[in-house]
């Protein structure tokens, strides 16, 4: 078992010390749920209530945090304890699953596929033709790699994801469960003859560096030319990323919301979990999409939208408080 002491942590986090604790550092765990030798996290005013009742021996605190750790007990004082946290987890975090070795002997690789050095494959995993997966690549078993995608460095693809073909990802990218790259766009049109024609979807998935695709999630490749997702782009479980969407960098997506077809976002976007977007809509850099919302037209640059439809975020709450008002003044 990893353990360390309050000052070892501190080495890395280059905190502030308050308070001591002889007590050996074993986990982190949150406030409710710690025991005596976890560091947990205080992140907000909020949660200092939580504290004199829990068990852990250290916490991690933002630097507006005013209450004292106590007899044995001892805070890590941060600019941001979220970001510290994330560093105390990486110390504490288990080793990935093991490969016993690198290219498992049921995984199918395509002889015109190139594999670069220190590169593992997975048992049941298929690499097509033409393929290129570059160094130091992670694939879990059960993956499907189809024709003429490319791989970038240090990505990391999880057990039943699916990258078809002529879809492209860059370096450090992760990918998690049964997420599906490169999927056909949702086009049909009616004919009185045929009934709904699918029309054909020609294009692909082109995928920056350091972008994280969740479980469960489909990105749609382009009807004509590409689907794209920018450097750094977090995407959560089960979203839909509708054809030729372009996102710029650092954009994020929370659980269960949507894109339809063409939608462009700029760098550092923000959708909150279940709102969804219509097609052929333009959000600026800095927008953020409130939980829940629909939005039906372009957003500007830097503002926060709710509701749906979705208009500003003071807007919409103006309107819920007249709404709730005459409410209230009806049941008199």
């Amino acid at each position: 078992m990893k353990s360390y002491s309050i000052q070892e942590i501190n080495e890395i986090l280059n905190g502030i010390i308050i308070g001591d604790t002889s007590i050996k550092i074993t986990a982190p765990e949150e406030l409710e749920l710690a025991g005596v030798s976890d560091i947990s996290i205080i992140g907000h005013k909020k949660y200092e209530k939580f504290w004199g009742n829990s068990k852990a021996c250290a916490a991690i605190i933002n630097e507006d945090i005013s209450i004292e750790p106590g007899k044995n007990k001892a805070f890590i004082k941060v600019q941001n304890a979220d970001l510290a946290m994330s560093k105390v987890l990486e110390l504490f975090a288990p080793p990935t699953p093991l490969f016993s070795i690198d290219i498992h002997q049921s995984a199918i690789i395509d002889k015109t596929a190139v594999i670069g050095n220190g590169t593992r494959i997975g048992a049941g995993s298929y690499v097509g033709p033409n393929v290129t997966i570059s160094e130091n690549v992670t694939i879990y078993p059960n993956v499907t790699i189809l024709d003429e995608c490319s791989i970038g460095k240090n990505t990391v693809i999880w057990p039943g994801a699916v990258v078809r073909e002529r879809c492209h990802m860059g370096n450090d990218c992760i990918i998690h469960p049964n997420a599906t790259i490169g999927a056909d766009g949702f086009g049909f049109r009616p004919d009185s003859q045929r009934g709904l024609v699918k029309i054909p979807q020609i294009g692909n998935v082109v995928l920056g560096n350091n972008v994280e695709i969740g479980a469960n999630t489909c990105v749609d490749r382009g009807k004509f030319s590409s689907t794209i997702l920018g450097d750094g782009c977090k995407i959560d479980n089960l979203i839909q990323i509708g054809h030729n969407s372009k996102l710029g960098r650092f954009c994020i997506m929370s659980g269960q919301s949507g894109l339809a077809g063409s939608v462009t976002l700029g760098n550092g976007v923000i959708i909150g979990g279940s709102a969804s977007i219509t097609d052929h809509v333009t959000i600026g850099d800095g927008a953020i999409i409130g939980g829940g919302s629909g939005v039906t037209k372009d957003i500007p640059a830097g503002k926060t939208m709710l509701g749906y439809p979705a208009v500003e975020a003071r807007d919409a709450l103006k309107q819920w408080a007249i709404l709730k008002r005459l409410v209230n003044e009806s049941k008199k």
